[in-house]
């Protein structure tokens, strides 16, 4: 559990609360109807783990497998979104305020990170319902901010509608891979909330898929994860 988050007080997810105004508006063209005409399923599947645990590469190698046969899929990438959606506060200040890149923009500690799988979650659960398979690709440390996602997923699309791969890679191992240099930079204390050094990462206990990063190739990783979909009846 995110030991930082104000609104941890209990697993269970808060009741439903809507403003008045704000109300749900359903397509003329169902979900049911998208499954269809595509035949194939809609769902989320989660990698987590450690940065350099290799979840990033085996996640394209599901979307460039999946793509390769037809299937409509979209990869949501860590650092993808922080150019963006999830951008941080010095991206923002390019084009905004000061005042609305500090409040908008999001670092990289707790609440931060939470409001950050907040809003992938928030944004894989659009594209599931334009009947896309999903793939996600974010060390997501904290257990709560993960199964929040998951509950909201499968509230909206079923039970069956979101996996969770746990990519489970050796410290030793993300940090002798090291692309970026960040480890390098966080023991030297120039990356504060790094994950795996001075934050915890929490990982799975239930993931429908563990992968152990830096045994096997990409590939061989990557069929696992198809052979599982297909195993579910996300495939024809």
């Amino acid at each position: 559990m995110n030991p930082s988050s104000p609104n941890n007080s209990s697993d269970k997810p808060a009741p439903d609360r809507q403003e008045p105004q704000i109300v749900w508006h359903h397509s003329s063209v169902s979900l049911e109807d998208r499954i269809a005409h595509q035949r194939h399923k809609a769902g989320v599947v989660w990698f987590t783990g450690l940065s350099g645990s290799g979840k990033s590469t085996v996640a394209n190698v599901v979307d460039q497998m999946l793509w390769k046969d037809s299937v409509r899929t979209y990869l949501l990438d860590g650092d993808n979104v922080r150019h963006g959606l999830c951008a941080t506060p010095a991206i923002l200040s390019g084009e905004h305020s000061e005042i609305f890149a500090k409040r908008f923009g999001l670092g990289f500690g707790p609440e931060d990170r939470e409001e950050n799988i907040r809003r992938v979650g928030a944004a894989a659960g659009l594209l599931v319902g334009a009947g896309l398979i999903v793939l996600t690709a974010f060390v997501s440390p904290y257990r709560i901010d993960r199964q929040r996602v998951r509950e909201r997923i499968q509230k909206e699309y079923g039970p069956e509608a979101f996996l969770e791969i746990f990519v489970d890679t050796p410290l030793e191992v993300c940090e002798s891979r090291d692309p970026k240099g960040l480890y390098k930079q966080a023991r030297a204390g120039k990356i504060a909330n790094f994950t795996g050094i001075s934050d915890p990462y929490e990982a799975p206990e239930a993931a429908e898929i563990v992968l152990a990063g830096g045994v096997e190739s990409p590939e061989t990783l990557a069929s696992r994860v198809i052979a599982e979909m297909k195993s579910r009846h996300w495939l024809a």
